[in-house]
């Protein structure tokens, strides 16, 4: 499909603005040079090739057929393609119909394409274009001057699509797809495609959905063991605009934490907006990549707009680079009197001989080994000489002095001057538009070289098969799993637990009580009650049998005689571990903040098992309660590896048992200075 040399139009026209003389126009305006079939009953010859009645008269065979026809044809179309032994269809339908029994219009148009082996881009979507195949199957407009370049564009948006396709920042363009509604050639297809193709360096998706799961991990890891960057912004990440994606494609708009667990495993940069997707694309399209060092170094020419780029900094995580004392002097050395030698520099004094400033701070910086990449910030506005002529010149001096990544920032974007920015980027000098989106793009480049530079994971220690079995059967049975049994199921797997016991009467708590030891706590085990507080039913730090027998009456009065007594955790931090099913992803490990917190703050993270205790640590050092953990106002700090240790086993108990539950959750798991113990748990049954 994606490299046809034959190409059958249906629908093919010479009417002005008709989408049949559209699609005749971009074939014409890509230079297409392979065969060109177009098929209209109405005309005889088509923007000077022969045209014919139908598909089924075209003389061979076609490697693509572009269907530019309505719903109510397209079925017949798919059937004359397939009974012609085209290889692949493009078709812009809806494929929408009014609901009636039997199959849908997109599922019989599926049915052809399986039955035959037909690729299918679409429907509801813009086709496609294979930039330096000089192919483009869309009905919609392209630029006549969109070149080649190392990036394949991947959208499920056809607005997107076409945003990218017209930009004005010269990105070059290796592949662009509107792929729509998938009703057969999925996203991952796609993404296997350019991974096979050596002109393809940097990949970026618009999702809103991922239909093949499996096959789109698989493509992730290629596109990590080819080293091909990736870079993905994914919508429906409220409930509002989840609703929207199933309204507009019928697709099931997953949730966002477990895309970003399947991104971190691979390596995946998560963005948040098309801005900051193009500032990316434009910096990885760059050869150079970070190799050492661990933060930014920037020149700017305004105190004001530094200190500005430093709380931008700040707020999205960007690390600075904390140069030598060294580096420092040999700033100092060339500066104006009266400017301080720092990271960001601002090096504007009296601008006599700025340009020499510059270029020697940069080359001060460039060998610093703190230094990770490079940015010369200013505002790259339309004043003329001496401003941005100057900057112009020495930003190609520092390009063409270094070796390590550089980008000129222009920190507001609505007043980027076209033709200096357009002399910077022929000479492959990116240039990124915008303070914050800039910022975030050069997280980018940082957080790529972390990823590479991790190490490889180790799987984490398996749980005997015995008992994974065990637990396989024990969890396909009807009968809810208790408190006090997924404790157990807990501790199977290695992740600490208090010591409880069950009673179902006052002289039974006493034992159980006398048992673990005191002081304890008494909850509720009635099975219809999921959260024992909200039903006050918890009692806790009872220190003797007379108090242990006044909260027994208490509880098993309103709730049922059914009870736990468990040893009271030590102090700490609560945390909510658990196993989530995602519907996409299936089983992910999860890690929150606990408590009461945990509805209130929304702050988890999610992870793919199974993680090792390094991966859990880095999800936990996503959280924003993360900093609690290390000890505020005076507390100890938490045994974070303690933590960290317990989500890995939790992970291994995702991979092993995750199919067979819709969650598990643990809340609270008690973080404190000598350790973390799982105080309560819930496993809730697989749906049926």
């Amino acid at each position: 499909m994606l490299e046809a040399r034959s190409v059958a139009v249906v629908g093919a026209s010479v009417k002005a603005g008709s989408l049949g003389r559209q699609m005749m126009v971009e074939l014409r305006r890509g230079g297409f040079d392979g065969a060109v079939y177009p098929v209209n009953p109405g005309y005889d010859e088509v923007d000077g090739y022969r045209c014919y009645p139908s598909l089924l008269e075209v003389p061979e065979p076609v490697d693509l057929a572009i269907l530019g026809v309505a719903n109510a044809r397209i079925e017949a179309a798919m059937t004359d393609a397939a009974e012609l032994g085209a290889g692949s269809v493009v078709t812009f339908s809806s494929l929408y119909e009014e609901p009636s029994d039997g199959p849908s219009l997109a599922e019989r148009v599926a049915a052809i394409a399986a039955a035959h082996g037909i690729e299918v881009c679409g429907g509801n979507g813009m086709g496609f274009v294979n930039v330096p195949g000089r192919l483009r199957a869309t009905g919609f407009a392209t630029p006549d001057d969109l070149r080649p370049g190392p990036v394949s564009f991947l959208s499920h948006s056809g607005s997107a699509f076409a945003a990218f396709a017209f930009n004005d920042r010269g990105i070059g363009f290796d592949l662009l797809v509107s792929s729509g509604q998938e009703v057969v050639t999925p996203m991952d297809a796609y993404l296997r495609f350019v991974l096979e193709r050596r002109s393809t360096r940097v990949i970026a998706l618009l999702l809103e959905t991922v239909r093949n799961p499996d096959g789109f991990r698989t493509a992730l890891a290629r596109a990590a063991e080819r080293d091909v960057p990736v870079f993905a912004l994914t919508v429906g990440r409220t409930d509002a605009s989840k609703a929207l994606v199933t309204a507009h494609s019928g697709a099931l708009a997953g949730e966002h934490g477990a895309y970003e667990a399947v991104f971190d495993a691979y390596g995946v940069h998560d963005v948040r907006s098309l801005d900051e997707m193009a500032e990316a694309i434009e910096l990885f399209s760059s050869p150079r990549r970070v190799r050492a060092g661990q933060g930014i170094a920037s020149v700017h020419d305004s105190g004001g707009e530094r200190a500005l780029f430093v709380d931008l900094a700040t707020e999205h995580d960007v690390p600075i680079a904390s140069v030598s004392e060294a580096t420092l002097r040999r700033i100092a050395s060339t500066l104006d009197p009266g400017l301080e030698a720092a990271n960001p520099l601002d090096a504007w004094g009296t601008g006599i001989d700025a340009d020499r400033i510059f270029r020697e701070s940069f080359a001060a910086f460039h060998d610093d080994d703190d230094v990770a990449a490079m940015a010369l910030v200013v505002d790259l506005t339309r004043q003329g000489e001496p401003y941005e002529e100057g900057y112009v010149q020495v930003a190609r001096d520092v390009w063409g002095s270094t070796t390590k990544p550089f980008c000129v920032l222009s920190n507001l974007s609505a007043a980027v001057a076209a033709d200096e920015a357009r002399m910077l980027r022929d000479d492959g000098i990116p240039v990124l538009e915008g303070t914050a989106p800039g910022l975030r793009a050069l997280k980018h480049l940082l957080d790529d070289a972390a990823w590479r530079a991790r190490a490889a994971p180790t799987r984490p220690r398996p749980v005997p098969q015995d008992v994974r079995s065990w637990w396989r059967s024990r969890l396909g049975e009807a009968d809810p799993v208790g408190e006090l049994e997924a404790l157990r199921l807990l501790a199977d797997y290695g992740v600490p637990t208090v010591a409880a016991r069950s009673a179902e009467s006052a002289s039974a708590a006493a034992d159980a009580a006398e048992e673990v030891g005191y002081p304890v706590a008494l909850k509720t085990a009635a099975p219809d009650v999921a959260h024992k507080t909200d039903a006050d039913g918890v009692r806790l730090d009872i220190s003797n049998a007379e108090d242990l027998r006044t909260a027994y009456e208490d509880v098993s009065a309103r709730l049922g005689p059914s009870v736990s007594v468990a040893r009271m955790a030590p102090s700490g931090v609560e945390m909510h571990l658990g196993v989530v099913n995602d519907p996409m992803f299936g089983p992910l490990v999860l890690v929150a903040a606990g408590g009461v917190l945990v509805e209130v703050l929304h702050d988890r993270a999610l992870g793919l098992p199974p993680l090792e205790d390094a991966a859990a640590l880095r999800l936990i050092d996503r959280l924003k309660i993360r900093r609690i953990l290390d000890g505020v106002r005076g507390a100890a700090p938490s045994d974070v590896a303690a933590l960290a240790h317990a989500v890995s086993r939790m992970s291994v108990l995702a991979e092993d048992l995750g199919d067979l539950v819709d969650a598990i959750d643990v809340n609270p798991a008690i973080v404190s200075p000598t350790g973390c113990v799982a105080v309560d748990a819930l496993v809730v049954s697989r749906r049926t």
